[in-house]
């Protein structure tokens, strides 16, 4: 399904016979919160459910009439993604929706032949996971250890597609576009070595993912266990992070009185002071795997078409290149500096 097809056969705006209609190979949107989160998305999100698929079309009739050639679905539940991260303000919606088409589009090694299948090794490591269990919030926790990762096994853009593919699978629930999520990174372990392959392009790129380039709310971000080489590895971050991101980094160091305050044991594997018995990968493993086909489905619909030219998005590779470049330089004594 091209973008080109699906905007020229868009229906009008509100009004006029439903999208259902019009498209009825378009899959019709069910709302499947729950009361409380419906009232929720209403509170935190702007979210009016009379008003939703109006809203929807709205974006869809912005996409098609500014980024005819973007290539992207037009589904309702895949643009809500987009309407609930930027609180269904439509000009922001459509600036992340095309962010997160430039994104892919830019970094050909993480994004090229992007299935779960082709993590398999990073998902086996350890490397990134999801607890089985909520938060108090119904928020989804997920667990990075860059200390399962070894350099010479696999270049740290797999550690990236893992992280990236682990966030889609969480997005597709509506519980979670709500809720948003919450980040336990631990980083024991994690030596001047391997810090240094993530440096400011890396780093530019990931959180300029994370923040302006995926529907997703990150709620908390709680690092564990950081060494002293970690103020060199935020010092490189940091300057890239919104204000309002970077307020909700919490630093615990090895005081796990201090992560229970914003995680609660209950929830939490034995590795981290918590009651949910030992830390088990297998069953997020499993699931994203199993999810193999609708990765290439979805992603099928996600194709910037050939004549998208570089001034139809938002987001210039060689800019930030040559700015991390230059960041670069004056990185690696930091890191030693801290070390």
């Amino acid at each position: 399904m091209s973008g080109d097809s699906d905007c020229t056969r868009t229906s009008p705006s509100a009004g006029s016979p439903s999208d259902s209609e019009l498209l009825p190979d378009r899959p019709k949107y069910v709302c499947t919160l729950s009361p409380d989160l419906v009232t929720k998305a209403r509170e935190e999100l702007q979210e009016k459910p009379e008003w939703r698929l109006r809203d929807v079309q709205a974006l869809r009739d912005m996409v098609c009439k500014d980024y005819p050639s973007l290539g992207t679905c037009l589904d309702d539940a895949f643009l809500l993604r987009f309407l609930r991260a930027r609180k269904f303000d439509y000009d922001r919606a459509l600036q992340l929706l095309v962010n997160y088409h430039t994104c892919r589009r830019t970094w050909p090694e993480v994004f090229s032949n992007l299935k779960p299948s082709a993590i398999k090794p990073v998902l086996e490591s350890g490397f990134v996971t999801v607890l089985p269990h909520r938060d108090p919030q119904g928020r989804h926790v997920v667990c990075i250890r860059p200390d399962r990762w070894t350099p010479s096994n696999y270049p740290i853009t797999e550690n990236i597609r893992a992280i990236y593919l682990t966030l889609e699978k969480l997005i597709q629930s509506e519980e979670t576009q709500v809720n948003g999520i919450v980040i336990l990174a631990d980083y024991k372990g994690v030596s001047l070595s391997k810090a240094s392959h993530f440096g400011p392009f890396v780093a530019k790129k990931v959180i300029g993912i994370l923040q302006d380039g995926f529907p997703i709310r990150i709620k908390a971000v709680n690092i564990i266990n950081e060494p002293r080489i970690f103020k060199g590895i935020f010092a490189i971050i940091k300057p890239f992070l919104k204000e309002k991101i970077a307020n909700r980094f919490f630093l615990h160091g090895c005081d796990l009185n201090s992560l229970h305050q914003n995680i609660p044991p209950v929830i939490l594997p034995e590795e981290y002071g918590g009651t949910a018995g030992k830390l088990d990968i297998s069953a997020w493993n499993e699931l994203l795997l199993a999810s193999e086909e609708d990765f290439l489905h979805d992603f099928s619909e996600l194709v910037l078409q050939c004549d998208s030219s570089p001034h139809d998005l938002l987001v210039s590779g060689d800019a930030d290149e040559k700015q991390c470049d230059d960041s670069l330089r004056g990185m690696k004594p930091q890191l030693y500096y801290c070390y």
